[in-house]
């Protein structure tokens, strides 16, 4: 299968190695992987601080860049939710629709389209899980806990095939850290209390690293712990998948 790697812009400026990962898990599982090198913003921040009609150029853009691929995968929850929900346009209605319905996280590409069930990697540190609003309630990754409804987790499932390592629990499961895009800009002093939260019922439980599908969040939790010099990590869960820190 032909797919297309869709690296968010703050991705690729600060964390390649979790583009890199993901790559090199794709190329693992047999799929012919291509990173189309004109792509560029998605749109995400100026859709979700109002402004979704000033996004024609950045939707134009992606359907010029990943039309012709079978899938277009990517390891960010928020970005992957911002095109399934709301690449539409009149102009190239037929391809935005084919985008929209083949665009996916890099957990849930790995769970529902390519059924992984064996994983060749070990990463013998206590982890805790982080649950990205927008992957967790947009693109169920996970079950919602105050549903009365069966358990499930798609990270989870994954990390359990990992050798070694050791999923930590945590009081609140699937709370916000606050991040929110530019909710951190327009209300830092709510957003940085809720990250230092999010944090500290990780430390508590003994994590070593917090790791999730959005490096967003991650991104914003690793700037609390790095301004009050906690010993704690954070790492994307491809690369763990991937074989744990290279």
């Amino acid at each position: 299968m032909k797919v297309a790697l869709f690296i968010p812009c703050y991705v690729d400026q600060f964390y390649p190695n979790a583009a890199i990962a993901t790559l090199q898990l794709l190329e693992k599982y047999g799929c012919d992987v291509s990173y189309p090198k004109n792509q560029t913003c998605c749109g995400q921040p100026m859709a979700n601080s109002g402004f979704g009609h000033l996004t024609g150029g950045c939707n134009r853009n992606f359907v010029d860049n990943f039309k012709d691929f079978d899938y277009i995968v990517a390891p960010s929850g928020s970005c992957v939710l911002h095109i399934k929900d709301h690449l539409h346009d009149e102009r190239f209605p037929a391809e935005a629709k084919k985008i929209r319905e083949t665009t996916y996280e890099l957990v849930t590409f790995l769970t529902d389209v390519l059924k992984v069930d064996n994983l060749k990697a070990s990463f013998p540190h206590k982890v805790g899980i982080h649950q990205s609003c927008h992957g967790l309630r947009g693109l169920k990754l996970a079950q919602m806990s105050e549903l009365t409804a069966p358990a499930f987790s798609k990270p989870v499932h994954l990390l359990n095939m990992v050798d070694d390592i050791e999923i930590i629990d945590l009081d609140r499961v699937d709370e916000c850290c606050g991040f929110g895009g530019t909710f951190c800009v327009a209300e830092e002093a709510v957003s940085v209390k809720m990250g230092k939260d999010r944090v500290s019922d990780h430390v508590l439980h003994g994590a070593e690293y917090i790791t999730g599908v959005d490096l967003s969040c991650l991104m914003h939790m690793e700037g609390l712990v790095k301004r009050e010099k906690k010993v704690i990590k954070v790492i994307h869960i491809a690369e763990i998948l991937n074989g744990g820190v290279q």
